[in-house]
């Protein structure tokens, strides 16, 4: 047992398998699973408990790919099951990658992929107003037909086309959280909640109910954390830091922030909902639900944000 052992959650960002502008192979995907283990063993060789969680848009978009290519041809899967899918897919290439770079480096501990449920409200207002792009780019008429045909609701994403988009409510509980628990006091490290995890609500006589929705990673991965007793939460991702008046003259990079100042600048709008606003938000709720720490930062310069020389840090004190 090292229950007494510090416990962290690590949030690798989609960034961590697929790259843009580069060919999202299984080959490819599998480099660089091996490459964001940097941000792992360092803490693996520190002794702490471990849960990682990950991204899974591109590859969540693949899923919905081939649903659509094999239309009339193999059974529809809802939303809920093309992440759990990836769930599984992702997990078995990190866990794998994993406990083949811990056996080159002689340490012994158990890696475990769960995948895994998240409970949300089943009258969160995100369910009513789909926001989150999914899958592939459309012509307004090719995305305006599928809305009728199959149900979809559907958003044009900027200059480049005609999107579906899905609800994405906030995270509320691990269905498998208990488990999860014990086995990372026990000292395996688990890959779990990927892609945000299967989102699913509570039904009134307490069985459990699929949502056809996506669950932001980061928030997700702030529910995970809680659900462990984490002290630290590390999301990962592509930039080195944190900014505040990002793209202006005036930006400044924050080594450090309390939570009481990712409040402020939160509510000022420093942080917008496309990019840095969901892993602020993700980092207040941690804080504010008794975690330590929240580190942000590049998967390249994690081991240096380990050590506070890069990425920021947001202290709960």
């Amino acid at each position: 047992m090292i229950a007494d052992q510090p416990t962290a959650v690590v949030a690798l960002g989609g960034n961590a398998i697929s790259r843009k502008g580069e060919e999202d192979t299984i080959a490819n995907q599998f480099l660089h699973t091996r490459e964001s283990l940097s941000a792992i063993v360092p803490l693996v060789k520190r002794g702490f408990n471990l849960a990682i969680t990950h991204g899974n848009g591109p590859q969540v978009g693949n899923v919905l790919l081939r649903v659509e290519l094999a239309r009339g041809k193999a059974p529809i899967l809802p939303l809920g099951l093309c992440v759990a899918d990836t769930e599984g897919g992702m997990g078995y290439m990190i866990a794998q990658s994993l406990q083949n770079r811990l056996l080159r480096d002689r340490i012994e501990r158990p890696v475990a992929t769960i995948v895994t449920q998240v409970i949300v409200d089943r009258n969160d207002p995100a369910l009513a107003d789909p926001s989150k792009y999914i899958g592939q780019f459309y012509t307004e008429e090719e995305a305006k037909r599928f809305a009728a045909e199959r149900g979809w609701a559907v958003k044009k994403d900027g200059d480049r086309g005609w999107r579906r988009v899905a609800g994405s409510p906030v995270p509320r509980g691990i269905v498998e959280g208990p488990v999860i628990r014990a086995m990372v006091q026990d000292g395996t490290i688990v890959i779990a909640a990927g892609g945000g995890g299967i989102p699913v609500y509570v039904e009134d006589d307490g069985t459990y109910e699929g949502v056809d929705a996506v669950i932001d990673k980061d928030r997700a991965s702030a529910v995970l954390g809680h659900a462990i007793g984490a002290d630290t939460l590390i999301i990962l991702t592509s930039v080195d830091r944190v900014a505040i008046n990002f793209g202006t003259p005036d930006q400044k990079f924050l080594d450090r922030m309390s939570l009481a100042e990712a409040r402020r600048y939160f509510a000022q709008g420093h942080f917008p909902a496309g990019s840095m606003g969901p892993k602020i938000e993700a980092a207040i709720q941690f804080l504010e639900g008794g975690g330590e720490v929240v580190i942000i930062g590049s998967i390249e310069q994690a081991a240096e944000a380990l050590d506070g020389t890069a990425g920021t840090r947001i202290l709960r004190d």
